[in-house]
């Protein structure tokens, strides 16, 4: 089955030939994986998202027939019996709980347990519990799988406990659940964004464990900005530029700069990009400037002529999964499990 690589554009999906193949998505935010889904010949039937902007945008491009404002607290209040029937037959279930308290930037324990004001949403909410209640939309509505993404940081450090409550929590909804860290620069996207997932299938399915192998060939920097629009690139303040002027292209400011540059870098042209982030973007390789709308749409795999609205595109992409790399696990999950 292809794997999409290079720019493309949302009217390309028309040309896909429909598989019969469905899915759903909480925490959608711009709707990476939504795109991701459908490039692998997934009907994408809606979602639920907390963030009335996000949603606004979502609904611009994607149409969806079952789309919910709200949080997915919300979402499982409401009575099963007025749940579509679709969305009880769905073949996977997809989801993104905010990740920034399990980031390994900043103090992330003392995040734990408390609620905070995230802009996901633009409410103050716990955001260590999210994942327990988008498992409990699976139990409820049943997918045959259950896919979520999340940061590397729950690999790591006092967070591996809280992976253990996941496996029991999807164990406990009735799915035998697997764990992925996965790049995205492996699979197809100009992009190093490593990411954990969660695939799980449904217990009474004799699908067996999957295999996400990923290793295709890395998509430089050149490769991907090829023909962007340099046009809205914000220039970069005088002490920004003094220290992209510092760093070689390619590394982070932090190697010459003092402070919290970490998430800064100045790219290089003969490799990925570093993980786009929804704070700062990535500094061009050649000019003391941001990358532009056009450019960081590239990087992060999303459709040329993809409608941002009022929204920030670099916020966005940093908030949502690159759409190649969805496609890739959607078609393994399709090959593996659903092809029959």
């Amino acid at each position: 089955m292809e794997r999409t690589r290079g720019p493309w554009r949302l009217a390309d999906l028309k040309d896909k030939e429909p598989t019969g193949l469905t899915a759903f998505s909480c925490f959608h935010c711009g709707g990476g994986s939504t795109m991701g889904y459908k490039l692998a010949g997934f009907n994408v039937l809606g979602g639920v998202e907390i963030d009335p902007k996000m949603m606004k945008m979502y609904r611009a491009n994607h149409s969806p027939v079952h789309s919910y404002l709200m949080g997915v607290q919300d979402f499982n209040k409401i009575n099963l019996d007025e749940i579509p029937e679709p969305l009880k037959q769905l073949d996977i279930l997809d989801g993104s709980p905010p990740c920034s308290v399990f980031s390994t930037a900043g103090a992330r324990e003392k995040k734990w347990g408390t609620a905070h004001s995230f802009r996901e949403g633009q409410v103050k909410q716990r955001l260590d519990d999210l994942f327990m209640h988008f498992i409990e939309v699976g139990k409820r509505l049943q997918p045959k799988v259950i896919v979520a993404e999340n940061v590397q940081g729950l690999l790591k450090g006092n967070a591996k406990g809280y992976v253990k409550e996941i496996f029991a929590a999807y164990r406990e909804a009735g799915y035998r659940p697997q764990l992925f860290l996965l790049n995205s620069a492996k699979m197809g996207v100009p992009q190093a964004r490593p990411r954990t997932f969660f695939v799980a299938s449904r217990e009474d399915l004799d699908f067996g464990k999957i295999r996400l192998d990923f290793d295709e060939r890395l998509v430089t920097l050149r490769e991907a900005l090829k023909g962007t629009d340099p046009k809205g690139a914000k220039p970069l303040s005088p002490k920004a530029k003094g220290h992209w002027v510092n760093t070689v292209p390619g590394d982070n400011f932090s190697k010459s700069a003092k402070g919290s540059w970490f998430t800064w870098n100045r790219l290089g042209w003969g490799r990925p990009a570093p993980t786009v982030v929804s704070g700062s973007p990535p500094t061009h390789p050649d000019e003391p400037r941001w990358l532009s709308p056009s450019e960081t749409i590239r990087v992060q795999s999303f459709p040329d002529d993809y409608n941002f609205l009022d929204n920030d595109p670099n916020y966005v992409c940093g908030m949502s999964v690159p759409p190649f790399m969805t496609q890739r696990v959607a078609l393994a999950i399709r090959e593996q499990w659903l092809k029959t």
